[in-house]
């Protein structure tokens, strides 16, 4: 019951609200003024319902209870609820209330401060026994006075006390839900409050980690374009000056012997060294290959093969087969690069006498095969791309991977090398 009514702020509470400070004020003075007021009524109705014995007798039980709730007030701050002060307090309050409503009924208005602060000042095992001590009282007074004079007295007071007590346990029942609702909110918003303070931990996590990921992005962006730089350098400018240098080499040997013939090496590396710095250019402003300029995949390839084997003396076949279809500029300039590095490693290394290019058009993939009958090597043996200062196979690789394909290469010392790249078929437009 007195849950529903309003719990005093006692030590050990929440911080107190504008409620809470009127509650403590009346548990500060409310109860002299009930007590008073108590007082002043009995005593007008004392002449005609006490003797002058029981008269002195209240005026000391008053008196009593004046000095009660005087040493309350002084005690009651520094005292824990259910502590065993308020404990005595509470039994104390409740006997005198009991005396002074023998003696005068009117003396129960003292009496129903017991249905205000049980919870605070008894344990909780003890409640229910403090609320029905106060229930006898108050319905013994509202029957005609402690002891019942008649049988009908005594029918009044049990139904009283039956009134009473059921009131009393409808609203504890009342104020419990109450408190248990109570506390589940404040448990909630606690819940709530931990969870906001987690989610801010999270969100200043996840900033940081942002800003980690950005770093390590840009890094990775620089990482990037350093290995794209190396893999253009060495598909174009590499490549371009390992035939300026044969072709310089053959202009030595010739220039004595056949002028002529050393005259058309020279203007061959002429071309060679313009070549390769548009390449070196194209490379800086990451654009397509040259070949790509004024030709489609297929033609680009079909000229860079036969250039290849005029160059090399070797005899050099391209071949497609399928249904030709445009193809996006990425993908053509990337078959383009592997192409022309798969072509150079032939070059340097095979040793080969023939050599045979092959691009596939198929459903939703290209291939390039390019095939010699050289020494051959064994892949395995290859060390990684730039342990030696070459990005060959690494970087064929790297080129395919950049776009969602796959460079496969097959070989074996004298049994030449197979080099066979699958892409996705992106359509141009």
């Amino acid at each position: 019951m007195t849950q529903a009514l309003r719990t005093p702020n006692m030590p050990g509470a929440g911080g107190p609200n504008r409620a809470d400070q009127r509650w403590e004020q009346f548990y500060r003075y409310g109860s002299y003024a009930i007590l008073t007021l108590a007082t002043l009524v009995a005593a007008v109705a004392a002449g005609l319902i006490m003797t002058r014995t029981e008269m002195y007798v209240a005026g000391v039980l008053v008196a009593a209870a004046y000095a009660l709730q005087f040493w309350w007030g002084r005690v009651r701050p520094r005292t824990a609820p259910g502590a065993p002060a308020g404990q005595v307090y509470y039994a104390l309050r409740t006997v005198l209330a009991f005396a002074l409503s023998w003696l005068n009924p009117f003396f129960s208005i003292y009496a129903g401060l017991g249905y205000f602060d049980v919870e605070p000042l008894l344990p909780k095992r003890l409640l229910r026994v403090g609320l029905f001590a106060t229930a006898v009282t108050m319905a013994g007074s509202e029957s005609g006075g402690l002891p019942p004079a008649s049988l009908l007295n005594w029918v009044a007071f049990g139904a009283l006390f039956v009134l009473n007590a059921s009131l009393v346990e409808f609203f504890s029942n009342v104020g419990a839900k109450e408190a248990e609702k109570a506390r589940i909110q404040a448990e909630t918003i606690a819940e709530l409050e931990r969870t906001n303070l987690r989610l801010e931990a999270a969100m200043a996590e996840n900033a940081a980690l942002h800003a980690q990921l950005l770093v390590q992005a840009r890094e990775a962006g620089v990482d990037d374009e350093r290995r794209r730089l190396a893999a253009e350098i060495h598909d174009t400018l590499a490549q371009g000056l390992t035939g300026i240098i044969a072709q310089l080499q053959v202009v030595t040997s010739l220039a004595e012997s056949d002028p002529a013939a050393a005259r058309v090496h020279l203007d061959r590396a002429v071309g060679l060294a313009r070549h390769s710095l548009g390449e070196a250019r194209r490379s800086v402003h990451n654009l397509a290959p040259a070949a790509l300029d004024h030709d489609d995949l297929v033609g680009a390839l079909k000229g860079m093969v036969a250039d290849w084997g005029r160059q090399h003396r070797v005899r050099a076949d391209f071949t497609v087969t399928g249904t030709v279809e445009p193809v996006h500029d990425e993908i053509a300039a990337t078959l383009v690069r592997i192409a022309g590095e798969a072509l150079a490693n032939a070059g340097r290394h095979a040793g080969a006498g023939r050599v045979g290019v092959t691009l596939s058009f198929m459903d939703d993939e290209l291939a390039l095969d390019v095939r010699d009958d050289g020494r051959g090597f064994d892949p395995d043996a290859v060390p990684p791309a730039g342990r030696t200062g070459g990005f060959g196979l690494g970087g064929m690789r790297a080129r395919a991977e950049r776009v969602a394909g796959s460079v496969d290469v097959e070989s074996g010392p004298g049994r030449g090398t197979a080099v066979s790249a699958r892409l996705p078929l992106v359509r141009q437009g």
